[in-house]
């Protein structure tokens, strides 16, 4: 494909997700209230001291327009989550044009995991929040109390959401990068203690609430799936490996494409 094919290509990928995006999002503003009792759930589920309005698991909003703009920006959130199939199949079919044509036999799996792997990660930041929340608003004490606006929650609700769902992407990037030939098993395997010490500073500094727990709850799935990521490549290497005319060959014995090298 030219660059102008590719360009084009990029744009339908976008309209499409955007569309797709558009629709969900329409749809979540039909079931908003819903939405929202949902999103409030880890908050309502902390013990009322840490509620400025005791009894009552309430956010509240300043501004007049403040109640519109924050549903349509919930409902522009829970349509992206909503659509994330549909967008990131749109990415991998774009992704995989610069591919050779054994290497998109896995486009289906890798979109199939990347779909799981972010609905995954959303869903963990969610069963995260109560604690995440239980951590920071228990500072408000000796007079203090939290009163929290809905603007400045689902903020940090979505920060969440979007950072534990993009980091769960990191072993399909890691596999991907291995069946394309730019990364071995060996190597992965060789730098597996500075990539793990780099998830932990990546987690401390992208989880919005910083808490021990919050980070701890995220880098250890990524290391986790960082080493199921690692396997992967490995069985993948030795296939390969094991298709190679050298494989059944001694570190002594001569290759078959040795005997055929003219002799100069």
């Amino acid at each position: 494909m030219t660059l102008g094919e590719h360009l084009s290509e990029l744009r339908y990928r976008v309209v499409v997700s955007l569309v797709s995006v558009v629709i969900t999002s329409v749809v979540a503003y039909i079931f908003h209230v819903h939405i929202l009792d949902f999103v409030k759930h880890p908050y309502c589920q902390l013990p009322t001291k840490y509620r400025a309005i005791q009894g009552r698991c309430t956010l509240v909003a300043f501004g007049v327009l403040d109640p519109f703009t924050l549903t349509l920006k919930l409902s522009l959130y829970a349509g992206v989550i909503a659509a994330s199939s549909i967008w990131l199949f749109q990415l991998w079919r774009f992704v995989i044009l610069g591919l050779y044509a054994h290497e998109r036999r896995y486009a289906s799996v890798f979109v199939g995991a990347s779909v799981a792997l972010f609905g995954a990660g959303a869903a963990f930041a969610y069963l995260t929040l109560p604690k995440g929340l239980h951590f920071l608003l228990g500072f408000a004490n000796g007079g203090i109390s939290s009163l929290l606006t809905f603007a400045s929650y689902l903020s940090f609700v979505a920060a969440m959401v979007l950072v534990f769902a993009v980091s769960f992407e990191l072993p399909l990037l890691v596999v991907m990068l291995n069946f394309v030939g730019v990364v071995s098993a060996q190597k992965l395997r060789s730098w597996a203690r500075g990539i793990i010490f780099g998830i932990f500073v990546f987690a401390a500094v992208a989880t919005p609430s910083q808490d021990p727990f919050t980070m701890s709850a995220l880098a250890i799935p990524m290391c986790v799936l960082y080493g199921v990521a690692v396997l992967i490549a490995s069985i993948h290497d030795r296939r390969v490996s094991r298709r190679s005319p050298l494989y059944d060959l001694a570190d002594d014995e001569l290759s078959s494409l040795d005997d055929e090298q003219p002799v100069t």
